[in-house]
């Protein structure tokens, strides 16, 4: 049987808008939990525009971050922020990471391994390029269990029978996946946790802009505009405003953390 096909988020700017906050929220709380020291070596795969390679720059103090990502538009975004940084960017793919073996301290997927067409062959080159000892680490939306900040969008895709596009590997998102995963490729110490979000849109015009609009997977592309105008219907009656107009939309993520063998 035939691997999916990858998904590829090639428009950095629309990323920007649509998924960078979800991801400097989850990624804070994420590398809280890690509480990796200073100077370490990292690499950030997956990275998409940098959103989570800012955070790392910002909260780890690394002697060096190397990030990477299939998508070229993705690293042109990237570019243009760390010039001045101890940042390698490089295009490629999670499951040959163009890296030696045991080259970094800590090596992390954020928002990231469920996109992997083969999870289990993009966490396992995780495990390849990490130091002895070294940290492996992943946190994806909790696909499964509705976690995504794009569920309300996916359903209502769903219920106009144009099914939104879901990551190849949304399995790996549930924790008994991730567990298992972790303990098939040698790690120990493992510890879990969930990364409950929430984002705040000014209004239902900034939330259409920003989740449906500005969506990689360009969901409007495939509608008519009859179905277009369905859709804002549905989603504006679903996602209930605050007083001053405020929606303010919750998601969560499944983290995990291992240490490679010496």
């Amino acid at each position: 049987m035939s691997s999916p096909a990858p998904i590829k988020f090639t428009d950095g700017t629309a990323y920007e808008r649509f998924m960078s906050p979800w991801s400097r929220s989850a990624g804070t709380l994420f590398l809280d939990w890690l509480a990796r020291g200073s100077g370490l070596a990292w690499a950030d795969v997956g990275c998409g525009n940098g959103a989570f390679t800012e955070l790392i720059l910002a909260k780890s103090a690394p002697a060096s971050v190397c990030a990477v990502d299939p998508s070229d538009g993705q690293i042109a975004t990237a570019r243009q922020k760390f010039s001045t940084k101890p940042v390698e960017l490089s295009i490629g793919d999670a499951m040959a990471l163009p890296y030696d073996a045991n080259r970094f301290d800590v090596a992390v997927m954020a928002l990231a391994l469920f996109f992997v067409p083969d999870a289990r062959k993009g966490a396992s080159e995780l495990v390849r390029i990490t130091k002895p000892r070294g940290v492996v680490a992943s946190y994806t939306w909790d696909i499964v269990r509705g976690g995504s900040p794009t569920q309300p969008l996916w359903e209502e895709m769903d219920g106009l029978g144009k099914p939104a596009l879901r990551p190849p590997s949304a399995d790996v998102s549930r924790f008994e996946a991730l567990k298992r995963l972790w303990a098939e490729l040698g790690l120990r110490d493992v510890e879990t946790r969930e990364l409950v979000v929430q984002r705040t849109f000014a209004d239902f015009e900034d939330y259409w802009i920003s989740m449906v609009v500005s969506s990689p997977s360009g969901p409007l592309g495939r509608l008519s505009n009859a179905e277009s105008e369905e859709l804002k219907r549905r989603l504006q009656a679903r996602l209930p405003a605050s007083a001053t107009g405020e929606i303010t939309v919750h998601a969560f993520a499944t983290a995990i953390k291992g240490r490679k063998a010496a």
